[in-house]
């Protein structure tokens, strides 16, 4: 039974990307492009999960699906998951041969062991950190032994509360963390950290340093 403050978080969530979804998916359409080591990670991620040989990923926080896509044209089984209903639309019409679902990431219903990657590309920055032990939880029960998890995230100590975006009338907040605290929160939940890296943030594009966790459920 959700809490008080998963109840909360979502709402806010899903009542921001809803009001701000056309906008943001002009945004970040053409992030990628311009982002080499996150196109680098992804191709690093494919390609390990490719070498378990269960290729059905769950990218898990999709937005309007670009990431989905690039998997996809990596050679994965892609499949995304996002809790706003607009989001999700966009990435229907935009990827129509691809499989887009409506759902919090702390209630999928997708079965223990069935998905040999997971991604969780800047989805876990607006889940409190007292549910990140579950949600981590969650993405180790699905994955199925020797799968991989990639997660992706701002660096900081402070979230950032923003407000108006594009001059709309609400405000969600964006948790940053430390590369050290998410890894032993991956660990507790029983997954080997293999890979980490930092970096810079791309000028005209971000403001915060970006972290990546590279991850294994042990085989």
């Amino acid at each position: 039974m959700p809490g008080v403050t998963d109840v909360d978080h979502l709402a806010a969530t899903r009542n921001f990307y809803d009001t701000i979804a056309s906008e943001y998916a002009d945004r970040v359409r053409d992030h990628l492009a311009a982002t080499p080591v996150d196109r680098a990670l992804l191709a690093l991620f494919a390609e390990l999960v490719q070498a378990q040989g269960n290729v059905r990923v769950a990218d898990l926080g999709c937005g309007e699906g670009r990431i989905t896509a690039h998997l996809s044209s990596l050679g994965l089984s892609a499949f995304g998951v996002d809790l706003s209903p607009k989001l999700v639309d966009l990435a229907r019409a935009a990827y129509p041969q691809l499989r887009f679902e409506v759902a919090p990431m702390l209630d999928l219903e997708i079965p223990d062991g069935s998905v040999g990657g997971v991604v969780a590309w800047y989805s876990i920055i607006h889940t409190p950190t007292e549910l990140l032990p579950e949600m981590f939880a969650a993405f180790y029960r699905m994955l199925s032994p020797g799968g991989h998890l990639l997660v992706a995230f701002q660096i900081g100590d402070a979230p950032l509360h923003l407000v108006r975006p594009f001059g709309y009338d609400v405000s969600l907040e964006f948790h940053r963390r430390q590369p050290d605290d998410i890894t032993a929160l991956l660990e507790a939940a029983g997954f080997d950290v293999r890979t980490r890296l930092q970096r810079a943030p791309e000028e005209g594009l971000e403001n915060t340093p970006q972290a990546y966790l590279l991850a294994r459920k042990p085989s």
